[in-house]
């Protein structure tokens, strides 16, 4: 048996956990499985017992592993997913979501100004003093508020998604 492999991989907002591991010879198959949030999105399973009496087993079924894995990978950052994962309605870029963010900041910014005073007095009904009280900004609560607080995590360049996996697995891109 195998050691597998484990990734945390960050797309569109979320952070998606890839596990791959080997059963051994006794159950020869490998298990791939795509996690968001605790929550398997996707298995994958392939036997191998037709292989099982290879000389090079060990390393035939590192090589199935590697490939399970990466094409998990490929999988989650080709969309295949993102339904499951997001639901239709969240199908949003995260370009969206910031977008979101900064008009919900400023009709926040908008509603903490004062109202002007009036010198009327207000309406036996008590509507007048509704409108009259601003709004606080701790009292307005935005669903991503709990993740602006948060840190984003650093850009870095561009690379392949072939260039991408290889380098899961400590090998070099070949260029």
């Amino acid at each position: 048996m195998l050691l597998g492999y484990n990734h945390n991989i960050p797309y569109k907002g979320s952070v998606f956990h890839i596990q791959t591991e080997d059963s051994g010879v006794k159950n020869p198959h490998i298990i791939t499985l795509l996690y968001r949030e605790g929550v398997i999105l996707c298995s994958q399973k392939i036997s191998y017992k037709d292989i099982i009496k290879i000389d090079n087993l060990e390393s035939v079924v590192e090589d199935l592993m590697k490939e399970q894995h990466k094409d998990m990978l490929r999988r989650l950052k080709n969309g295949e997913f993102d339904e499951k994962a997001f639901g239709v309605a969240a199908q949003q870029t995260v370009e969206e979501k910031e977008e979101k963010i900064k008009e919900t900041k400023s009709t926040v910014a908008a509603t903490e100004t004062p109202a002007p005073k009036t010198t009327k007095e207000p309406e036996s009904s008590g509507i007048g003093l509704l409108f009259q009280e601003t709004v606080q900004k701790s009292d307005l609560k935005t669903p991503d508020s709990a993740q602006s607080s948060k840190e984003a995590p650093k850009k870095q360049p561009a690379a392949s998604l072939d260039d991408a996996i290889l380098n899961f697995f400590g090998a070099s891109p070949q260029k």
